[in-house]
């Protein structure tokens, strides 16, 4: 019998991992499984060797490669160990994602199938927000609602995180992907960033779509995740609950995407008119000697371990998380290369649970995964990078694998975290 793929499922949402088996193989033969994914106009590839069972079968779930792209058994190991150039998602975020995979012996090819990702399921509308100073986009889900909200904020890289609010309302949930800076009609640089304006955004949120039990989240990532826990602060009736991706505990400056002007060390918040004191000023260890002089790849990490030598400083820049008065979500990577979100993670559940925190508070660390948390089931390739607003080129941190494993958690929890407190999703 001729080798024949088994995708299943071949056409879901890209947060459903896919069983792939291969069977009608030569008993013991060597298989090379090649994944093709164009994304963004640049085609990402990964591969890897088999040797199929007695049976004549390959499972890849069950199946660790002989050599390859990635080791061990992993059902996405062609997906997440892809590498490539560009962006991961198309512009148009009702395309699927269309993997090819084509298995050879000695080069010949023997079997060839394709599977589907989509980011929106069917019903899924997308509306552009450009009013009130504002600058995003809102993803309702399908069907009449009323659905839980949340709001979602981009990094340091800036701009609007469609893909993420598309998955959400996929799954039920009102998304505004909010952007703040890094984005037409928006400033180019974090510095001096109002936290009144993210206020607004949760106010023309919660009246555009008059979310079920009027609940708001607000989910951030990086200098986004350090921002939700500010805004659950400093805004407690406006934010229902806080979902913090490699969060800081600390306000930080405008560090790889400050203003020039004002530089890396000068403020990245303001409140009422008046820069929020951050973790560099008046403080006696802080240093960006570990970074600035590094031979090889940049950790930021490194640099900002520095500034804990100076407790009474870094006391005036802690986050009062225990004014939040709604459940708490933190995700971190425990070789997070940007800053140690495992340790900052640490101190906002200690602060809460130590005030007495009447909400849930839950931290989920993937101990061998860095910076990147980010969605499920796509490459997790690019450690390092350079940095889409400085230029310098940083290291993330982590394995592909390790970070893979955290994507696909990280969504799993923050999904079921919002089911739990906003009512059910999708």
């Amino acid at each position: 019998m001729p080798a024949v793929f088994a995708i299943n499922p071949a056409i879901d949402l890209i947060d459903v991992p896919r069983r792939i088996a291969l069977s009608g193989l030569p008993a013991g033969a060597e298989v090379t499984i090649a994944a093709e994914t164009p994304r963004d106009g640049h085609i990402w590839r990964a591969q890897a060797v088999f040797a199929a069972g007695a049976d004549g079968s390959i499972d890849l779930e069950r199946d660790a490669p002989l050599r390859g792209d990635y080791a061990g058994a992993a059902a996405m190991g062609l997906v997440w160990a892809q590498t490539g150039n560009g962006e991961l998602f198309p512009a148009d975020l009702s395309s699927p994602l269309e993997t090819t995979l084509t298995a050879a012996i000695g080069g010949e090819t023997v079997a060839t199938e394709r599977f589907s990702q989509t980011l929106m399921a069917d019903g899924v509308t997308r509306h552009p927000l450009a009013e009130d100073g504002l600058f995003g986009t809102l993803f309702l889900p399908a069907g009449e609602g009323p659905h839980p909200a949340i709001m979602i904020l981009n990094g340091s890289g800036g701009g609007i995180n469609e893909p993420r609010a598309a998955l959400w309302a996929s799954r039920g949930v009102a998304a505004l992907a909010l952007g703040y800076f890094g984005a037409p009609g928006l400033p180019k640089y974090i510095s001096n960033t109002p936290l009144e304006y993210f206020a607004r955004g949760i106010d023309w949120l919660r009246a555009r779509v008059r979310p079920k039990n009027d609940f708001v989240a607000v989910a951030g990532q990086s200098r986004g995740g350090e921002l939700a826990l500010l805004l659950g602060a400093t805004y407690p009736e406006k934010v229902s609950a806080v979902l913090g991706y490699v969060p800081s505990a600390f306000v930080h400056g405008g560090q790889a995407a400050a203003d020039p002007a004002f530089g890396r060390d000068g403020p990245g918040w303001t409140f009422e008119g008046k820069p929020l004191v951050h973790q560099w000023q008046d403080n006696a260890t802080a240093s960006w000697k570990t970074y600035d002089e590094a031979t090889q790849t940049r950790r930021n990490a490194d640099a900002m371990r520095t500034a804990l030598g100076d407790p009474v400083a870094m006391a005036r820049a802690r986050i009062p998380v225990e004014r939040i008065a709604g459940p708490v979500l933190l995700l971190s990577g425990g070789d997070d290369g940007a800053w140690p979100s495992d340790l900052y993670s640490l101190i906002v559940q200690s602060s809460l649970l130590a005030a007495g925190h009447p909400h849930e508070v839950t931290w989920k660390n993937w101990a061998a995964a860095g910076h990147s948390i980010l969605f499920p089931h796509v490459p997790a390739t690019r450690i390092a990078h350079r940095h889409p607003v400085s230029g310098i080129s940083t290291t993330m941190g982590g394995t592909p694998a390790a970070n893979a494993e955290a994507n696909a958690g990280a969504w799993e929890t923050a999904l079921a975290f919002v089911r739990r407190h906003g009512g059910k999703a999708g």
